[in-house]
């Protein structure tokens, strides 16, 4: 996937702003850097989306393969 710095960080900010994501900077090698941590929020909310993408992508094979689901 080409993703580029403009489409990554406005999801990133909207993640950290939905309790997703924690953020923390720490130094390294001289320079700061940003950090992102998944929270107990974003793990759920994970979990949620991997179960519905299951479900879609099992309706899109069914259709494919000729099958009714």
């Amino acid at each position: 996937i080409d993703l580029s710095e403009s489409t990554l960080y406005p999801v990133l900010r909207r993640l950290q702003k939905d309790g997703c994501l924690e953020v923390y900077d720490m130094e390294f090698g001289g320079r700061n850097r940003r950090y992102y941590r998944i929270t107990e929020q974003g793990s759920a909310q994970l979990s949620l989306y991997e179960a519905e993408w299951i479900r879609y992508s099992e309706k899109i094979t069914a259709l494919f393969e000729g099958g009714q689901n």
